[in-house]
C-alpha cells in the first residue's frame, strides 16, 4: 500500500490483525512472483473508525488524558466558541445565552468541524482561544454520523485540549454521541445548547433569588431600626432621670470644695515651710562656722607637721652632694679608684672609690 492510500486508514495496523484487502494483483516477472496492490484496507468484523476509536481512546486514558480535569468557574462573564460560523450549533448556544445571561461576552472562532482539514483547525483554535484569557472555552458542533464527527476523535485535537489552561467544555453531537474530546475535556455537554445551560445561570432565576435577598434585607433592617429605636428611647428616659445640668453643677461645686480645700492646703504649707526655713538656716549657720573652724585647726596641724618633715631641712643636716672633677655627679656614675669630693653646707671630704655594689 503506497502512502497516499495509507494516508487514508483510520485504525492502526497491528501485527495478528486480520483485515480486508481491496486493490489488484500484479505479477513481478522476474521472480514470478504474486504481490496485491492494496488501494483500501478494513478490519475484519469491525469498521475502521470503530477500531481507531477504540484504540486512540486505550492509548490516551494510558497516558492519562481522562484523569486531570479542571473546575469550572462559577460566575463566567466571557466564552470563547470553537466551531463553524455557519453552523446550527452556533445559533443554538446563542440563542440559549442571551435567553438565560445576556451580559455574557461571547468571542466566536470560526473553526471547521467536518472534513480532512478540520483537525488541524480545531486543534489551532483551542490554542488561540487558551490565549484570550476567557474564562471558559466551548468546542462545538452539531450532530453528524461518525465520519461527520470524526475531527474531533484525532490525536492533535485531543493535545491541544489536554494541554490547554483554561476549562474546556466539549459539546458535540447528540446526547449519544461520544468523541475522544468528551473524554479529555473537563466537562462534557449532550449538545451545544446544553453546554450554555449547564454554565450559565438562569437570569429569571437569579432576578428572583435577588428579589428574595431584598425582601431579607429590608425584613432585617426595619428589625435593626425597631432595636435601635427602642434603644434610642430608653437612653432617652435614662437622660432625663439624671439630668445633665444637674450633674454639671454638682461637678462645679465639687470643684469650688476642692479649690477652697487646696489654697487652705497650700497656705499652711507655705507657713510650715517658711518657720522650717528659717530654723534651718539658724542651724546651718551653727554647722557651717563649727566646721571651718575644726577645718581650720587641722590645717594649722598640717602646716606645722609639713614644716617639721620639710625635706630641705633634712637635706642640710643629713645629706651631701657628690662632685667629681668639681661638677656634680651621681654615685651611680663614679668606677673604682674614681677621687671624687662630699660636700655639705659646712663639710668638704675628699674620697676614693674602693668598691662598687649595686643596690
Amino acid at each position: 500500500m503506497f502512502k497516499g492510500n495509507l494516508s487514508r486508514v483510520k485504525f492502526r495496523l497491528e501485527e495478528g490483525m486480520a483485515i480486508v484487502l481491496h486493490g489488484s494483483i500484479s505479477v513481478y516477472s522476474p521472480r514470478g512472483s504474486y504481490q496485491i496492490n492494496a488501494t483500501s484496507m478494513e478490519p475484519d468484523g469491525e469498521g475502521a473508525l470503530a477500531l481507531a476509536y477504540e484504540q486512540l481512546k486505550k492509548k490516551l486514558a494510558a497516558k492519562g488524558y481522562f484523569e486531570h480535569k479542571k473546575p469550572i468557574p462559577k460566575h463566567i462573564s466571557h466564552i470563547a466558541l470553537v466551531t463553524s460560523a455557519t453552523g446550527a450549533a452556533l445559533q443554538d448556544m446563542l440563542r440559549v445565552a442571551s435567553k438565560r445571561w445576556p451580559l455574557l461576552k461571547i468571542t466566536l472562532l470560526d473553526t471547521l468541524v467536518q472534513g480532512e482539514s478540520a483537525k488541524a483547525d480545531i486543534a489551532k483554535n483551542i490554542a488561540q482561544a487558551d490565549s484570550l484569557g476567557v474564562d471558559v472555552i466551548i468546542i462545538g458542533r452539531g450532530g453528524g454520523s461518525i465520519e461527520d464527527l470524526w475531527a474531533f476523535n484525532e490525536e492533535c485535537v485531543a493535545d491541544a485540549i489536554y494541554t490547554c489552561k483554561t476549562p474546556l467544555i466539549s459539546a458535540i453531537g447528540h446526547e449519544i454521541d461520544y468523541v475522544i474530546s468528551d473524554f479529555v475535556a473537563d466537562l462534557r455537554a449532550p449538545t451545544p445548547s446544553a453546554a450554555m445551560e449547564m454554565i450559565l445561570p438562569d437570569m429569571h432565576e437569579v432576578l428572583m433569588r435577588l428579589d428574595e435577598q431584598r425582601e431579607l434585607m429590608d425584613s432585617y433592617i426595619q428589625r435593626v431600626f425597631y432595636h435601635k429605636l427602642q434603644k434610642l428611647q430608653h437612653l432617652k428616659e435614662r437622660l432625663k432621670a439624671h439630668s445633665f445640668e444637674a450633674k454639671i453643677d454638682i461637678y462645679k461645686k465639687q470643684i469650688e470644695l476642692y479649690r477652697s480645700r487646696f489654697a487652705q492646703k497650700l497656705e499652711y504649707l507655705v507657713t510650715s515651710k517658711t518657720s522650717t526655713q528659717e530654723k534651718l538656716l539658724i542651724e546651718l549657720h551653727f554647722l557651717g562656722k563649727k566646721f571651718f573652724s575644726k577645718k581650720e585647726t587641722q590645717l594649722q596641724n598640717l602646716q606645722m607637721l609639713l614644716s617639721q618633715n620639710n625635706p630641705e631641712k633634712a637635706l642640710h643636716v643629713n645629706y651631701a652632694q657628690v662632685l667629681k672633677d668639681g661638677k656634680k655627679t651621681s654615685l651611680k656614675e663614679l668606677e673604682i679608684a674614681d677621687t671624687f669630693e662630699l660636700q655639705s653646707p659646712n663639710t668638704s671630704i675628699k674620697a676614693k672609690v674602693l668598691e662598687k655594689k649595686s643596690l
